[in-house]
């Protein structure tokens, strides 16, 4: 038996019952895997699906049986560090038998956010994971109300208490820390975007731990994450000479300093140590390595999950979760400097 379906149109549940010769209601009794079922039965069906290649509507079967095994993600940055979250908690997702249905933030203004949580909840989405590095739209969301239970990355940790993050100013101090045992005293930061949560913990972080190990600061110099500004602002920068150190905050910015450096004649880390921040899978191959700190993407996924999991089975947890420590990985582009 055959069927012939209108040009353009998938097929449908009553279309799986006409070919396998049974009723809607038994089509659907063996999409959510009922035991009445016989097996001869299922596997008819089964094979029919297959043949047709029919896909089931998520949302109709959320609605049949209550639950949609569905997180929506609300993501509002494409940049390493977030992207890679993404891919993590996609991951986490996956094992623990849920989708993720992404939605993706080209605009931060209060319209675009809304508009963006309700797509999400028009897909039935039984809790929300949001990723949003700029502290503009978390002014927004925490004038919202949202009606699932959701979990933050990288917030300020003002919205509710299910926020996870990198513990990002320990990272810097770290950082900052591992160049001034080197011996530099004369240390630039290039920072992120002004508006971005992380860029500031990362700033703070440079800033404290200079000020705790008694070293005069020059004044942060505001990047935008880019290869394209490190090399700018690197060029600017080595007209003057007066420092031996950078801490770049993410490894793009670091990679295009190190473009100037070359241009300018220097030998890394010879006359100029620098460090990065995220520990990128090209970093380890820049020429010098590059020391940066690394973030473990994949335990923030894992965590994100398990903290998602947990508010949709009994509530919120008793607890706030402990930020990750980052680690300082150590390679060939910082040395102390030449006196």
């Amino acid at each position: 038996m055959t069927l012939d379906l209108p040009k353009g149109r998938a097929p449908s549940i009553r279309d799986v019952a006409r070919l396998a010769g049974v009723s809607h209601q038994t089509v659907s009794r063996v999409l959510n895997d009922h035991p009445s079922i016989r097996d001869s039965t299922k596997a008819k069906v089964l094979q029919v699906m297959e043949d047709l290649q029919y896909r089931p509507n998520r949302a109709a079967r959320a609605l049949s049986r209550g639950r949609s095994r569905t997180i929506g993600l609300l993501s509002a940055e494409s940049a390493y560090g977030p992207a890679s979250s993404i891919a993590a908690i996609q991951d986490a997702a996956q094992e623990a038998g849920y989708y993720v249905n992404t939605a993706n933030l080209t605009n931060v203004d209060p319209e675009s956010i809304e508009a963006a949580l309700d797509h999400l909840m028009n897909q039935s989405v039984e809790g929300i994971v949001v990723i949003a590095p700029q502290v503009r739209v978390f002014d927004v969301l925490e004038q919202l109300s949202i009606d699932v239970p959701f979990v933050t990355l990288s917030s300020r940790g003002l919205l509710n208490d299910n926020s996870l993050s990198v513990d990002q100013m320990t990272g810097a101090r770290q950082a900052t820390r591992h160049l001034i045992d080197l011996g530099h005293r004369q240390i630039y930061h290039l920072a992120g975007p002004q508006d971005w949560i992380e860029a500031e913990a990362r700033m703070r972080g440079f800033l404290d731990e200079m000020w705790e190990k008694d070293v005069p600061t020059m004044a942060p110099i505001l990047g935008d994450w880019t290869a394209d500004f490190g090399y700018h602002a690197g060029r600017e920068l080595l007209r003057m000479r007066d420092f031996t150190a950078i801490f770049a905050s993410n490894d793009q910015m670091a990679l295009g300093f190190m473009h100037a450096c070359r241009e300018a004649g220097l030998v890394l880390p010879r006359d100029m140590s620098i460090v990065g921040f995220d520990d990128i899978p090209e970093a380890a191959h820049f020429w010098p390595p590059l020391t940066t700190v690394r973030q473990d993407f994949a335990e923030l996924g894992r965590r994100c999950i398990a903290l998602l999991l947990s508010s949709l089975s009994d509530g919120a947890p008793s607890e706030r979760p402990e930020p990750i420590v980052p680690q300082l990985v150590v390679r060939g582009s910082t040395a102390p400097p030449l006196f």
